[in-house]
């Protein structure tokens, strides 16, 4: 009977230490990213990105993008999203994305001709400002010292178009990021 009762006491309390070491690898998580996307580098464009994990399975974040090549149509855009994460660590592997985007694009000059060829109007559109919702999914790998690896492709479409002139209906996002979760 002794025995019995020594060996109950020792799992429970085998089982009570685990729970404990459990939680407190869970407490201990890094929650904080930061990432800048090498793709848009090489393409002429800043776009970096803070997200800040909010459990095992999810994480929000904020991206924003500033081009420093002129032969790029974007000003700007500033992306706010959302992430699920399907992967079995915590807020790794497969993601599906909601997000929004405010960006602001140049429209550029539109030149009406006349039937002869001659030059009848020049119009400059200037830059639009507009708000765009999207869809998008992607991949995270992080190592155990807390780099980051992410590819990810998203599409959205502007809300508030105008029908005066051509115009950006669709955004997109495309990322091949680099980063470090602390």
């Amino acid at each position: 009977m002794k025995k019995n009762v020594l060996v109950i006491a020792l799992l429970v309390s085998l089982v009570g230490f685990t729970q404990e070491s459990q939680e407190k690898n869970n407490d201990n998580q890094k929650n904080n990213e930061v990432k800048l996307n090498g793709l848009f580098l090489v393409a002429g464009a800043f776009e970096g990105t803070y997200e800040r994990i909010l459990n095992e399975e999810s994480g929000v974040g904020i991206s924003l993008f500033l081009p420093f090549d002129d032969t790029i149509d974007i000003n700007y855009y500033i992306s706010p999203y959302y992430r699920f994460y399907f992967g079995k660590k915590y807020a790794k592997g497969f993601f599906l994305e909601g997000f929004g985007m405010l960006n602001s694009f140049d429209e550029g000059v539109y030149i009406e001709y006349d039937s002869v060829g001659d030059v009848i109007a020049r119009h400059d559109n200037g830059n639009v400002t507009d708000f765009a919702l999207g869809i998008g999914v992607g991949g995270k790998w992080v190592t155990k010292n807390g780099f980051i690896g992410e590819i990810n492709l998203g599409v959205g479409r502007n809300l508030f178009g105008s029908s005066d002139f051509d115009y950006n209906e669709y955004v997109g996002k495309l990322g091949i990021t680099i980063g470090y979760r602390f």
